[in-house]
Formats: structure tokens, C-alpha cells, sequence
């Protein structure tokens, strides 16, 4: 059964983009458009995930749309929030460094700085008062079940622990956007529910709090996302790859019907056989 919901203002715009190393192009010609999704009974963040076989690129679109790796064509936007609405429309930016949030697989801490500290460090760009800073990180502790651990250090907390402190340091300060590089590679099925706990953490919070995603698995792409698109090589006139990544396909889970609900159902797996297929044919 479909759930409800409205689409806003535009979140991320990503047009013709493309990165090459030299002559070597990993990435081109690579368009989508994100909106705002609203419900009317609670706060619902975007989820938008990007699958695909190893070597296709998705790496190297994630460095571009969190502004650490400069695009040989094209641009990504997302909304300048520092700047007033004009004629009912935010004003877009460029995306720059430090604008999205970004969690590789090492969920890179500082060594010597415990959780609060890290946490704390996080927040020193935001014009919230010393106050509300205090406040901000303790509820986060406390949601994130990090309370117990807030005084140890990386090389004291399990991996799960890890992986939520590096995203409560990006949520800190890089505002409503998020980028996770594989979160699910490795982990036993505890931690796994750990992330998609997290997911839904984020997504609570605040409707425009949007996770961008990459995962081999593709059950849990189509069952966390409510936005699908998959990566790979394309084809030339004559069937032959391309050996370049681009988006060959992209699932609008809401607009299916599929987003926003507990486990798989048959439509769910139908979709992840046909995910499936375009994967292995790319």
C-alpha cells in the first residue's frame, strides 16, 4: 500500500556531470533530481541509495557530490540556506568541502580525542551558543546509545560504536546531508541493524536530513531506500560496453509504492531481481 506524500524544493540537482584522471573518464554524463519529500504524520528525510557492480564509479561520484573531488564537466547543487528565499525559491550553491557530510568505510576519529570531544569539535562552526551545543550533543548521545562510552577513545569503542560517532561528527558539521561509502560492508547482522537504526535516526530528525548511500546488497538498498538509482557501464551503438560509470537506471521507490516499509515484499523482491539484472548486464 502506497504512504502519502507530498514533494517539496529541490534538495541535490546534479547535471551532466563527469570526472575523468587524465584521459582516463570514470564517470559522465550523470543527471538526477531530488526534492523535499514530505509527510503529513511525521518528519521524513530523503534516502537515496546508489548500487553497482565494483569499478563503476560510485566511489568517485560520492567524492564529487561531497565537494572532494572537482568535477571535468558539469556541477552539483544543492540549496544555499545561508541566503534568503527569493520569489518563493531557495538559492542554489555549488557544493564545496565541508557542505556534505562524508563516512568512508574506516570511520576515520581523531585518535586522541574521546566521543564528547570529537563531538564537541564537530560543533564549532554552527552558531548555536555553548548552551545549545551541550544540549544538541547529549541528546545525541543518549539517541545514539553512546552515553555509556562518551568518555573513551576510538581504540576503546567496537565498530559499531566507531561508525556512529563518525556520523554524529558529520551531522554536527556538515549540516542535512550525508554520505555513507558502503556502511554495511562487513558487518555481522547486529551491526547491521545498528546502521539502519541510524538511518532512521537521521531521517527522524529533520525532513530535509537526506542519506546518499552505496551498497553491494542490494535487498537492503531496495528495502532502506526510497530512492534507487544504479551505476554501471552503458552501451555504444554496437552492444559493446562503454567503460564508463552513469546512471543506467534510476527507481523511484515512493512513487512505486515501495518506500517506508517494514521488510520485503514481493514487489520488493521483484525489484531487487530486476535491479539485479540490469547490474550484471552493465
Amino acid at each position: 500500500m502506497a504512504i502519502k506524500y507530498e514533494q517539496k524544493d529541490t534538495i541535490l540537482h546534479v547535471e551532466n556531470l563527469s570526472v575523468a584522471y587524465g584521459e582516463k573518464v570514470i564517470i559522465s554524463n550523470v543527471n538526477f533530481t531530488e526534492k523535499d519529500t514530505v509527510r503529513a504524520d511525521k518528519a521524513q528525510g530523503q534516502t537515496i541509495a546508489f548500487v553497482g557492480r565494483s569499478g563503476r564509479g560510485k566511489s568517485t561520484l560520492f567524492r564529487a557530490l561531497t565537494g572532494l573531488e572537482a568535477p571535468t564537466t558539469g556541477m552539483v547543487l544543492i540549496p544555499d540556506y545561508e541566503k534568503k528565499i527569493v520569489n518563493g525559491q531557495q538559492p542554489a550553491k555549488k557544493v564545496k568541502e565541508g557542505d556534505v557530510g562524508f563516512v568512508d568505510q574506516k570511520y576515520t576519529l581523531f585518535r586522541h580525542k574521546t566521543i564528547y570531544q570529537s563531538l564537541k569539535f564537530a560543533c564549532r562552526k554552527t552558531s548555536l551558543s555553548d548552551a545549545e551545543k551541550e544540549e544538541k550533543i547529549k541528546q545525541y548521545l543518549h539517541d545514539w546509545g553512546l552515553d555509556s562510552c562518551k568518555n573513551q577513545y576510538p581504540n576503546e569503542l567496537s565498530g559499531g560504536q566507531r561508525q556512529r560517532t563518525a556520523i554524529l561528527e558529520q551531522l554536527l558539521s556538515s549540516g542535512y546531508y550525508m554520505v555513507l561509502d558502503e556502511p554495511f560492508s562487513g558487518l555481522d547482522v547486529g551491526n547491521i541493524q545498528n546502521v539502519k537504526d541510524a538511518f532512521w535516526l537521521i531521517n527522524d530528525s529533520n525532513e530535509l536530513n537526506t542519506i546518499i548511500f552505496s551498497t553491494h546488497d542490494i535487498d537492503l538498498a531496495v528495502e532502506l531506500a526510497d530512492s534507487l538509482y544504479v551505476l554501471g557501464y552503458g552501451k555504444n551503438e554496437k552492444g559493446n560496453l562503454v567503460q564508463t560509470g552513469t546512471v543506467l537506471k534510476h527507481f523511484d521507490l515512493k512513487e512505486m509504492g515501495l518506500a517506508w516499509h517494514d521488510g520485503l515484499t514481493k514487489d520488493h523482491l521483484d525489484l531487487v531481481k530486476e535491479v539485479k539484472e540490469i547490474m550484471l548486464a552493465s
